[in-house]
């Protein structure tokens, strides 16, 4: 091989791709890993682990601010944005020097430029074409949508913006209630703003179940969160000094500033991919259930792959594709089987089937559900916080579906990932112990419950 071939080219540093490249090389694949901005892609720069800084700092300072409900004499003396947005900073630093130096221990051979799809198995970046003896991958992620006729500019931001931002809204308007748009209402509220979400469904966090929807919305209600739901957006004027939003029905709605948090759209456009005859469905690369388009030796992981934008779930696809070019017939993903986590303040955290998706799926007559309150956990009484744990079942037979609303729930939905993939009944999760005093004993009490033999709950 020349230094311009590879055993298999990646076009993308995001989570998709890095996790393709390492996976690659762990075994003996020769990679070309090409990114355009930062190796670790939008997760590590403007997507999952920033926005969780921020939401950290919002925990800190609520903390302080209910402290003397608890007999801790602390005051909250003011958000110091610049001190926030450095130690963000410094987490993200800390995270892509780690990860720079991973990739270059793996011996991948990483290209900064943009990356052109020229044929099944060549890119072009800055004038040198890299070919792929065995395959390319594309791993272009997403960016932050609009609306039509929406333009970003000035007061009008996205999620991207929001980061970058060096002072804190005295009032903000949310557009979109989903995952982004509920995240940063959060945190703005934690550091002091007003915040109003406008989301045209009939609920917040539309794809979880229903229950935490209005969990989640009488919890915002109760921090002072205001949400419109089931009402359009119309328009929107900005000055020097704020905007004026205007909802179908001609109520207005003046702030500082207007978040555009309508989700993300794929990074698939102006890369070659249609001249080439990649596939393709209202801009996402389409696929077969193992990864490859319909160009044979071409596959595509991450954003940009219609399903779930999540970080882990292209992360999971990359070593996926990996092991497929490697020749190892990896199992295929589950949809499904992939957990998801909303880190607003409570958190929403979820895998599987609703109840209304198991109802469409096996009959009403053949599905169990069961809510165990947070109110019976020693832990969660603790943190102050409300909640529960719902499981659907299919009627005598294994776990479908795990749902929970509350502080900290995320880092409980390993189990519940674990139960429904492996199909778990719920008498064999009612026999494990779970340890106490911790919320994860919520997880084991509901199972109690669905097994027929309720404790700390009432049958």
């Amino acid at each position: 091989m020349t230094g311009t071939e590879f055993d298999v080219v990646i076009l993308g540093g995001g989570s998709g791709g890095y996790a393709a490249a390492l996976r690659g090389s762990q075994l003996g694949l020769s990679i070309a890993l090409i990114e355009k901005d930062k190796l670790g892609g939008t997760c590590l720069h403007r997507g999952c682990i920033p926005t969780k800084a921020l939401l950290h700092a919002a925990e800190v300072a609520d903390s302080a601010r209910e402290s003397s409900a608890i007999g801790v004499n602390a005051t909250l003396n003011g958000i110091d944005i610049v001190k926030v947005n450095e130690y963000r900073d410094g987490v993200v630093g800390r995270l892509y020097k780690g990860l720079q130096g991973l990739v270059k221990s793996r011996e991948v051979t990483y290209i900064e430029g943009t990356g052109t799809l020229t044929s099944a198995n060549t890119v072009d970046v800055n004038g040198t074409r890299y070919t792929a003896r065995k395959a390319v991958v594309l791993a272009t992620g997403s960016y932050a949508r609009s609306l039509p006729g929406l333009d970003i500019g000035g007061r009008v931001i996205t999620s991207d913006q929001a980061l970058q931002l060096e002072w804190i809204p005295s009032k903000v308007i949310v557009l979109g209630g989903g995952v982004i748009g509920v995240e940063f209402a959060s945190v703005w509220r934690s550091f002091g703003s007003e915040v109003t979400i406008v989301e045209a469904l009939p609920r917040l966090v539309p794809n979880e179940e229903e229950a935490c929807s209005k969990a989640l919305e009488r919890a915002f209600r109760k921090r002072g969160i205001v949400s419109k739901t089931g009402v359009r957006f119309s328009g929107v004027t900005q000055s020097d000094v704020g905007v004026t939003v205007t909802l179908e029905g001609a109520e207005t709605l003046d702030a500082d500033l207007l978040l555009v948090a309508v989700g993300r759209g794929p990074n698939a456009t102006g890369m070659g991919y249609d001249t080439v005859g990649i596939a393709m469905d209202r801009g996402f690369v389409l696929t077969d259930e193992r990864l490859e388009t319909n160009v044979p030796g071409v596959y595509a992981v991450g954003d940009i792959v219609p399903g779930l934008q999540l970080a882990h779930r292209g992360f999971q696809q990359g070593i996926f594709v990996a092991e497929e070019i490697a020749g190892l017939n990896p199992r295929v993903i589950d949809e499904l089987g992939i957990p998801k986590v909303t880190y607003c303040e409570p958190e929403v955290a979820s895998v599987g089937l609703t109840q209304a998706q198991a109802v469409e799926k096996f009959g009403a007559e053949n599905v169990e559900a069961y809510e165990y309150n947070l109110g019976g956990n020693g832990k969660s009484q603790i943190l102050g916080t409300a909640g529960f744990v719902k499981l659907v079942r299919q009627k005598d037979g294994p776990v479908v579906g795990m749902h929970m609303v509350g502080s900290r729930v995320g880092e409980l939905i390993g189990e519940g990932q674990l139960i429904v993939n492996w199909e778990a009944y719920p008498e064999d999760v009612a026999s494990l112990v779970h340890a106490h005093p911790t919320q994860n004993e919520a997880v084991g009490e509901a199972f109690l419950a669905l097994a027929g033999k309720p404790l700390h709950a009432h049958a």
